[in-house]
């Protein structure tokens, strides 16, 4: 597996912080946005995620460049890609190595490798250990079913009209992600999601090239709008 790693983003969502990109064979195929309307898939992402292959860092190489980053340094792993592991798995090891170099910084990052119970027992290690994997879900009634199992925070795909803040159906929180609601707003400024501890579950969007396609599983269960 090879990891892309930047030192400096100039992607205008996650502002100029360091951020990776893993290969596409990390990716779960039972992720509905797999090769359809994943974000990742737009022309700009999609070309430097392309190139991962050939100009990734082996793992030691990418775990050593985590870790001389600056002490709190706030960074997001995997701009596209999931977790070490082929497909629907997670590898342990690899995902310690990561872990152990993130000691003392700040990183975060998404999974969509939750349906296994080893998966999510890792994933629940390394929030404990300070490296934030948030729960990725595909609406509002999936939000609820991953904060059920308590192994991370969690985030979710929201229709294009979901107001700024807003409830899944059992009446968690859901805040959008500031980034689309603000003006001049990244993850540099925000840092939400780097938040293991946070109540709320943060709701992105559907956006993208193929916005409409996720727009429709975002529907699957409309949040219920506070007045």
């Amino acid at each position: 597996m090879k990891i892309q790693f930047v030192k400096k983003s100039a992607n205008a969502k996650t502002g100029p912080i360091p951020v990776s990109y893993s290969e596409r064979e990390t990716c779960p195929q039972s992720c509905p946005h797999y090769r359809a309307d994943c974000y990742a898939e737009d022309y700009y992402t999609r070309l430097t995620w392309d190139k991962v292959p050939a100009r990734g860092l082996d793992i030691g190489e990418f775990c050593a460049n985590v870790a001389a980053l600056p002490a709190g340094q706030l960074w997001r792993h995997n701009v596209a890609g999931d977790l070490p592991g082929t497909g629907e798995t997670v590898d342990p090891v690899q995902l310690g190595q990561i872990v152990a170099a993130n000691i003392g910084k700040r990183g975060f990052t998404y999974t969509h490798k939750t349906a296994d119970p080893a998966n999510l027992s890792w994933i629940k290690t390394a929030n404990e250990w300070g490296f934030t994997i948030n729960l990725s879900a595909d609406h509002a009634g999936h939000a609820d079913q991953l904060a059920e199992t308590g192994a991370g925070p969690v985030v979710c795909i929201v229709p294009i009209d979901t107001p700024e803040k807003t409830q899944t159906p059992a009446g968690r929180q859901i805040v959008v992600c500031p980034a689309q609601t603000r003006d001049n707003v990244t993850c540099a400024d925000c840092q939400l999601c780097q938040r293991a501890n946070r109540a709320v579950i943060v709701g992105f969007r559907a956006h993208g090239t193929r916005a409409k396609i996720a727009d429709q599983t975002a529907r699957r269960v409309i949040p219920i709008a506070r007045g």
